[in-house]
């Protein structure tokens, strides 16, 4: 049968009418319901919610499915402002325009009940845009969203649920207990409402009891428990931010749970664990989160949270809590006209290579490639270098790959040591675009032109010294509040010392490289760290290296392990 014969035989299928069968009719109509809602989908898109579990607090337990979601989300709800740190992990990329808030608590300061935490849900949801819901733990198992997900069925919206890594299983095993040796375990989530006694009695005939409730519920814990029978003498391990680098994890017994609760600065509504029974035996032995090198200290990066993304992802599997502070600021030339002609003698084929030396000096070009409306198809032809990996993800991303990225030392001298000499044979271009900013080093240029090319120097923006941060911050740097300081560059030394001072002399100071190094002590400041390879990675790693090494000597010495922002006063470093 030909094309245009089976078209026209489906044509008249479809046309013949139905109505003689009862069965038909309604199918007919079905279909027509469904065809007139195609056609309101046009112009209306329907909205839907994304229960996504997040796990304990550790943004690294995202699971892909969750980190998709958050991808395609035009709005994200969070429990907490706690949940804003999983959205700085690097691998979380969130849509243009997505909007983000947060539940927050009722008049009462209490978590909102289901219901008014599913009319915020619904509300985002009935504007047409695919809701992410982030939820702590897994959604179904850990927190009562089942009646969110039930008033979106009221309502006519879809839902889906992504599970994620739950906290009664997660937060155990974060404080070091090995739930297999447990005798028998009995979970329990009692994050809404009350314990109540008469399923309370339930927890008697188990070994060892895990508990998810909120901080203000420990002394009724106490209450119910001691009340069907668990003995107050036994052991009991409090685990507050469970997952997170602010863990904290206490040996008690049931009887002072509520006590040493007390003692805690804690808000009554912050979610608390706590194991009771057999399995807290061996956690002492088993402890390997807050045993981490850099568990619980407090890194200063002088970088924006783009630039240090890598770096303080990197930090934060060795347990440390970075914090961001901007030491420059980056602006556009004062004048286009040297870009305006370097981009269009991109596009006609004046150069050879394009030489970025900077992740700054990639978003420069891209930028004032789209206010042209070019994009990365123009580098077509081009070779292309980059200093080091982070800006070669840098033009990855744009959809550049490099031709040439430093194996060695990553830096102008490395990249320069790698370049090919201009061969008038093999190169039939000798120009080199160097986009770069207006206080770089001629390192690279210089060492080009000894190689034969000719190097066409552009500045592509600026760098000036950012606003000094917040008065607690510079405060805190001064103190010695900060446990350690890491530095990327020279200019985030100089910068750094400009806007908020010297660090404090018990900070343990890491730079990435020998220079940055010398310019440290050219402030006044002893290097505790020096990275073996000029990489951000490498400077995470190294810093890591010298705790643990600091870790050990405490251990040796029969002394507590302290942090470095714990030491006593008056135990100043020289330079």
């Amino acid at each position: 049968m030909s094309t245009s014969s089976a078209r026209k035989t489906r044509t008249q299928v479809t046309s013949n009418p139905v109505s003689a069968n009862p069965v038909a009719s309604a199918s007919g109509r079905a279909l027509q319901q469904a065809r007139d809602g195609a056609a309101a989908a046009v112009q209306t898109t329907r909205g839907r919610v994304i229960f996504v579990g997040t796990g304990p607090g550790d943004p690294d337990l995202l699971t892909l499915g969750a980190i998709a979601a958050l991808g395609d989300a035009g709005a994200v709800i969070l429990d907490s402002e706690r949940q804003r740190e999983i959205l700085q992990h690097p691998s979380i990329k969130l849509a243009d325009g997505a909007e983000v808030s947060i539940l927050g608590l009722s008049e009462a300061g209490k978590p909102l009940p289901p219901s008014a935490r599913a009319k915020t849900v619904l509300k985002h949801a009935g504007s047409g845009v695919r809701v992410v819901r982030l939820v702590s733990g897994d959604p179904f198992l850990d927190n009562a969203v089942s009646d969110e997900a039930a008033a979106c069925v009221r309502g006519g919206i879809d839902f889906e649920v992504v599970p994620g890594v739950s906290s009664l299983t997660a937060v155990p095993e974060y404080a070091g207990v090995a739930l297999n040796n447990a005798g028998g375990v009995h979970f329990v989530s009692a994050t809404e409402g009350r314990f109540a006694k008469t399923a309370a009695a339930e927890w008697v005939g188990v070994a060892t009891l895990v508990v998810s409730s909120r901080v203000g519920m420990m002394a009724e814990f106490v209450d119910v428990a001691t009340s069907v029978g668990r003995s107050a003498d036994e052991l009991a391990l409090i685990t507050l931010h469970g997952g997170s680098t602010e863990q904290l994890s206490i040996t008690t017994t049931l009887a002072e749970v509520a006590d040493e609760t007390a003692k805690i600065a804690a808000d009554p509504t912050d979610l608390i664990h706590i194991t009771l029974g057999a399995a807290v035996q061996n956690r002492e032995s088993l402890s390997w989160y807050e045993t981490k090198p850099l568990f619980g200290w407090r890194v200063l990066v002088p970088r924006t949270k783009d630039q240090a993304a890598s770096l303080t992802a990197r930090l934060r599997t060795y347990g440390a809590h970075s914090e961001e502070v901007p030491t420059i600021s980056v602006e556009p030339p004062r004048s286009p006209l040297q870009m305006d002609k370097a981009v269009r003698g991109l596009v006609e084929g004046r150069y050879e290579w394009v030489a970025f030396t900077s992740v700054n000096a990639v978003r420069a070009v891209r930028e004032k490639f789209e206010q042209y409306g070019l994009d990365a198809r123009a580098f077509s032809g081009l070779k292309v270098a980059a200093v080091g990996e982070t800006t070669a993800a840098a033009l990855q991303a744009w959809g550049i790959e490099p031709d040439l990225v430093p194996t060695g030392e990553q830096s102008a001298a490395g990249l320069a040591a790698e370049w090919p000499p201009y061969d008038e044979v093999l190169d039939p271009i000798n120009r080199v675009f160097l986009p770069r900013a207006d206080i770089a080093t001629e390192t690279l240029s210089a060492a080009l032109t000894e190689l034969g090319w000719e190097v066409e120097d552009v500045t592509a923006y600026r760098t000036v010294r950012a606003a000094p941060p917040a008065a607690p911050v510079r405060e805190a740097i001064k103190t010695g509040k900060f446990d350690a300081v890491v530095f990327t560059s020279s200019s985030t030394v100089r910068n750094l010392v400009g806007i908020a001072g010297k660090p404090h002399a018990s900070t343990i100071i890491a730079a990435i490289g020998p220079a940055t190094a010398k310019t440290c002590e050219e402030h006044g400041l002893r290097v505790d760290v020096v990275a073996p390879k000029p990489s951000a990675l490498e400077l995470a790693d190294a810093l890591a290296g010298f705790a643990a090494n600091r870790r050990d000597a405490l251990v040796a010495e029969g002394q507590p392990v302290t942090k470095p922002s714990q030491r006593k006063a008056g135990r100043r470093r020289t330079s």
